[in-house]
């Protein structure tokens, strides 16, 4: 039998830790990426790896037990700081952007999503959202991207998300989002593509990453997200040939379902892998979205086979175990076993196969070995095998730290003793998920 003592006790501890990283300067409350950093970085108050994530750990927590004082406390300075932020704010993404703080402030159920809402129809131009990371030799420092973490596609369900809690103008910003991703489609003969960043702004090749974040998988997955939130069937066909599209590029040679990590691949990374990023773990929430949608068939298989077929290439490809350098070396929800964990528990939510409890529990026992405790506190070291010191510092935040990690270990306990109807935090990437009315 698991032991779910021993994952709420870790998730409390690990918790505690990530809270005793949390810093404060006249912009507000941050945190750093990783404990060998003494400042702010790049990255301190978003969602991916700053302050901001800790608030969907509260909103994890909440469905265990209530917020101490010091995590009410938290949330107040989370809230005061993002807000504060939203007027000069020019990044727009999931990742740290504002859309991050949609989904942060609605955590926290606290004020502000219209402010970030405002701000982004403010920084929309006819064809996107302009990103801080396009420069030579990859592409011209005026072009667009696509995807659902750092792309139209994320505005797109920072928007949905928005629109659920009536924020707004989030109608505006959603109609806005989804033009533009429908003129950026291109027809194909297998299906429609949404490139990375669209062919007209590139100054190299087209350098394919296919599934959930930064590819095709994901910004599919937003229009068929799209097409159930604004009940427009022409958004979930759309999306239909997106995934019709991919599934004509992956591989199903052994009635799985994979699509390589990078196309074409390098000599540096694993051809496959296996995450909520880059893997068949993010991927399935394509098919997840089309099966909610009512889809019946994308190609010669229903959206709920294929969601299977990704589970299937999750259940036989190895992990959690670390079989060589490189292969599984990250625990977090971005690139690896918490994030993996939670896709798998709301299939074990949604369908009640065996498997994917099982499946679940394996990889909650795999963060619970490779933990490290140091007083009354715990965290997690990932291991980065092309570089001399391959083990890394640890990380704090949601994405990839112990922040992460820890409400992954908090929903399980509570689940393995609730059972499938025990409740689940929705977010903008996952909604549809989980069991309907969720």
């Amino acid at each position: 039998m698991p032991d779910v003592d021993t994952y709420r006790s870790l998730a409390e501890r690990s918790w505690s830790w990530a809270m005793a990283q949390v810093r404060r300067d006249d912009a507000g409350l941050w945190i750093p990426e990783h404990t060998d950093q003494t400042g702010p970085g790049d990255y301190p108050y978003g969602m991916h790896s700053g302050v901001g994530g800790l608030a969907h750990v509260l909103s994890e927590i909440r469905l265990t037990r209530p917020w101490t004082d010091a995590e009410s406390e938290l949330a107040s300075g989370i809230t005061e700081t993002l807000v504060g932020l939203v007027p000069e704010a020019t990044e727009y993404d999931y990742f740290d952007g504002l859309t991050s703080t949609i989904g942060v402030l609605t955590a926290l159920e606290a004020p502000g999503p219209d402010q970030a809402v405002a701000r982004l129809l403010e920084l929309a131009t006819p064809d996107g959202w302009q990103p801080s990371f396009l420069e030579p030799p990859v592409a011209v420092p005026e072009g667009r991207c696509n995807d659902v973490t750092l792309g139209t596609a994320s505005v797109l369900v920072g928007a949905l998300w928005a629109l659920r809690y009536d924020v707004p103008g989030a109608d505006t910003l959603a109609s806005r989002a989804v033009e533009i991703l429908v003129a950026e489609g291109i027809e194909q003969e297998t299906g429609v593509y949404w490139p990375h960043v669209p062919l007209r702004f590139l100054l190299r090749e087209d350098v394919q990453m296919p599934n959930w974040s930064h590819g095709q998988a994901g910004i599919a997955g937003a229009v068929a997200a799209a097409g159930i939130a604004l009940d427009r069937p022409d958004l979930v066909a759309l999306a239909v040939r997106g995934a019709e599209q991919l599934v004509a590029t992956g591989d199903t040679s052994d009635g799985g379902f994979r699509l390589g990590h990078r196309i074409p691949s390098r000599d540096d990374l694993d051809t496959y892998t296996y995450t909520w990023c880059h893997g068949p773990a993010g991927t399935s929430l394509l098919f997840s979205a089309l099966d909610r949608a009512g889809v019946p068939a994308v190609s010669d298989r229903t959206p709920y086979d294929w969601e299977r077929a990704c589970l299937h290439s999750l259940l036989v490809s190895g992990i959690p175990e670390r079989l060589h350098p490189g292969f599984w070396d990250n625990d977090g929800r971005c690139c690896g076993t918490a994030g993996v964990g939670d896709v798998v528990l709301s299939m074990w939510q949604r369908h009640g196969h065996d498997d994917e409890l099982a499946f679940a529990v394996t990889l909650a026992d795999a963060l619970v070995e490779r933990s490290i405790n140091e007083g009354d506190h715990t965290y997690w070291r990932f291991l980065e095998h092309r570089i001399p010191d391959p083990l890394l510092p640890p990380r704090i935040g949601w994405m990839q730290g112990a922040a992460g990690i820890a409400a992954y270990l908090f929903r399980i306990s509570r689940v393995l003793e609730q059972g499938r109807t025990a409740p689940a935090v929705p977010r903008m990437d996952t909604w549809w998920t989980l069991p309907a009315g969720d």
